[in-house]
């Protein structure tokens, strides 16, 4: 019988791990292409033979999503495997129309075909959309894991973009390892949080070599998942993080509710900036997909370093980029301070944007009077500090979660949002870690 040929959706990521974990030694499946979306500029590339093993000398090549039906009939696909996240179920539905009026099936792979098994305790943290709060609540986990004496190592949710070769495996243990591996601020955001804690972070490519490594220096492996998606790895405990500021789209993205329903606690973060009735709504919504989870209420409340430079002034605000994009949210951390250290005026980013990011706005419409800072290329990060820079406004609030002077200089006077994970009542997430064990 032919293996079936076999095309792969994706956003460098979840796909490549799909592709390892369950198309690469598979001998009824002959993986044909990949297509890329949601970010920019990491299509027309190749998965290398050094990834994509034996039966495929040559690679495998990425295109771009937008070619997708076409690749359908020109490369003779009989299925595709739908493979990246944060997704509506209105947007999924629509792309397995496409696919199934191509004449292909439809598929998405289930947690037990792509989960690796691991020697160690592994405690995952994902959540039901981006920017729920999964960074901050990692954090707090692994500070209760170190006061109890637990040797503890993060690995991140990947994001490639750069030379798949040099990033199978990525270690960082200090701020120079972001320089040499040439992280992307979107990389940054994840990591540098985690190093300035003296954390080891790991991320890559291959999730099955960089497990091997990281069992080696651990007690407690923590995954810091991104966007919604869920875990690599097969968990001990499995914590999602829930949005009160978003009711609803627990039940209306893909994989969140995957996620939500697998979970063991649920995290309802933001409570301090929600409604109670929304945090009431939300609460229900859990226990109807997981009766079982336990739940665990949070707040993640803002400070900044020189308020003086928000109060009375006109203020630019910088955001974490995924989160005004695909995440959809309206605002982040940097719009909160601006509220709550009493800043003038939000002053609208729009009429200075530069290059790319006219781009980004007019994909992202909804965004508004925030400014995400993109920087998945360095072209990027040049139209983010021009446009910056351009802005007439009294001095820049930051609210990403990286030192974003680190990497260009802001000449106006600036000062970045810090938040953390903060728990209300009980249990909390020590109660639960005990609970199941890792404590």
């Amino acid at each position: 019988m032919a293996r079936k040929r076999v095309l792969i959706m994706g956003a460098a990521g979840r796909d490549f791990h799909n592709f390892n974990t369950y198309y690469r030694n598979n001998p009824d499946k002959e993986v044909v292409a990949f297509t890329a979306a949601q970010i920019p500029d990491i299509s027309d590339r190749i998965y290398p033979q050094e990834l994509s093993g034996s039966a495929y000398p040559q690679g495998i090549p990425i295109y771009p999503e937008a070619e997708l039906e076409k690749l359908i009939k020109k490369l003779n696909v009989d299925e595709v495997t739908f493979s990246y996240s944060d997704v509506s179920y209105d947007y999924l539905m629509h792309k397995a129309a496409l696919v199934n009026s191509a004449g292909a099936d439809f598929l998405l792979l289930g947690h037990k075909s792509t989960s690796l098994e691991s020697k160690k305790p592994v405690v995952s943290i994902c959540a039901v959309r981006t920017g729920s709060g999964k960074s901050q609540t990692t954090r707090r986990v692994a500070d209760i894991l170190h006061e109890h004496g637990k040797k503890v190592a993060v690995v991140r949710h990947p994001m490639p973009y750069g030379d798949l070769r040099k990033q199978m495996v990525q270690r960082f243990t200090t701020l120079a390892d972001l320089d040499k591996h040439n992280c992307t601020i979107e990389e940054r955001e994840e990591y540098e949080p985690h190093i300035n804690r003296g954390m080891v972070v790991y991320a890559g490519v291959d999730y099955e070599l960089i497990l091997r490594e990281v069992e080696k220096e651990v007690d407690v492996i923590l995954w810091d998942g991104g966007n919604n998606d869920s875990p690599f790895y097969v968990s001990k405990l499995h914590i999602v993080v829930t949005d009160p500021l978003r009711v609803g789209h627990e039940l209306r993205y893909y994989p969140g509710e995957t996620n939500l329903r697998m979970a063991d606690c649920a995290v309802i973060n933001k409570v301090d900036s929600a409604d109670l009735g929304e945090v009431e709504k939300l609460t229900e919504n859990i226990h109807s997909l997981n009766p079982q989870a336990d739940i665990v209420k949070a707040e993640s409340p803002v400070t900044v370093l020189n308020p003086e430079i928000i109060k009375g002034k006109r203020v630019l605000i910088v955001e974490d980029g995924p989160t005004l994009t695909h995440g959809e949210m309206k605002f982040g951390a940097g719009f909160v301070a601006a509220q709550k250290y009493e800043a003038a005026e939000v002053v609208d980013p729009r009429p200075y944007l530069v290059g790319k990011l006219k781009r980004t706005f007019h994909k992202y419409p909804e965004i508004g009077k925030v400014l995400p800072a993109m920087g998945y290329d360095k072209e990027q990060v040049q139209d983010l500090a021009k446009t910056i820079e351009k802005v007439k406004a009294d001095s820049v609030i930051i609210g990403t979660p990286i030192d974003l002077a680190r990497l260009f200089p802001i000449k106006k006077p600036h000062t970045r949002v810090l938040y953390e994970l903060k728990e209300i009542g009980s249990p909390n997430l020590a109660d639960i870690l005990e609970k199941y064990d890792i404590i």
